[in-house]
């Protein structure tokens, strides 16, 4: 039995920055690399993606149910396939008290290494249960004006409430000139940035599979990315890929885009 688990809570303040895809990549990693026991939580009440994320689809038992005494949180728990536990959100709106969460939630801890939940991108009870459910925290940010502005607020509202941020998840980077700067967007918020994750289609070909990138496409730059940082958490070592792995991807999707190119087109992969 695992004892004195971390509760980690991804958040942001805008959605569409890739949030829940960071909470299921850094789960996959942590299980399946790092060999931690996981649990993810949707603690994104109001509008869960999780579920979707992982195939969960009408589910009987939530955390829902949880949060509203119905049944105990042992019982809303699922293995997953892909190597860590769930317990998903009812994706048809249920209200329910988000401030019981971390009540709920700690009984937990002696049997996960971690538990990570996904919060809401919205400023409502739903992000100050996680805040205040979490012993520490992520911000999930992309290189834009906009969000940062977000990530500031988010930032600010988690030091209020004394959870301390681990870092800035940069995620959607396109390396373009009109971009933020690690440096900039480090110098403004005052936390450091402990992932860079490059945007890829990779990533949305992988969702669209119901399979996170990590698994997908193990040796991608954003699934290294990943595997670094859930590493980094574990505190085990991280083997990047060798450069004959690297070079193997990089021929296997140059394949794929052949025949899909191929197929497109209507032309035989053969010809």
């Amino acid at each position: 039995m695992k004892k004195d688990g971390t509760i980690l809570g991804i958040i942001s303040i805008k959605g569409g920055v890739g949030k829940t895809t960071t909470v299921i990549n850094l789960a996959t990693t942590l299980a399946n690399d790092a060999q931690k026991k996981v649990l993810v939580i949707d603690a994104n009440f109001s509008s869960p993606n999780v579920g979707l994320h992982l195939g969960l689809v009408n589910t009987g038992a939530t955390i829902h149910h949880v949060l509203n005494d119905k049944i105990l949180v042992h019982d809303a728990i699922y293995k997953h396939q892909f190597g860590f536990d769930v317990i998903p959100a009812s994706l048809v709106y249920e209200k329910t008290s988000p401030l019981k969460l971390k009540n709920k939630v700690s009984v937990l801890r002696k049997y996960y290494d971690f538990i990570i939940l996904d919060s809401s991108p919205t400023l409502n009870e739903e992000l100050l249960a996680t805040m205040l459910t979490a012993d520490k925290l992520f911000v999930v940010t992309s290189p834009d004006f906009t969000t940062l502005s977000t990530t500031l607020r988010a930032v600010k509202l988690a030091k209020e409430k004394g959870t301390p941020i681990l870092g800035l998840i940069l995620n959607k980077v396109r390396g373009k000139h009109y971009e933020l700067s690690v440096k900039d967007i480090e110098n403004t918020a005052h936390v450091p940035v402990v992932a860079v994750v490059r945007e890829d289609q990779k990533v949305l070909e992988a969702l669209s599979k119901i399979k996170p990138i990590t698994l997908y496409k193990p040796h991608n730059k954003v699934s290294v990315e990943y595997k670094r940082l859930g590493a980094a958490l574990a505190d085990t070592r991280y083997n990047p890929p060798s450069v004959m792995q690297r070079l193997m991807n990089y021929v296997v999707e140059d394949v794929e885009n052949f025949r899909q190119h191929r197929f497109k087109t209507g032309v035989s992969y053969y010809n």
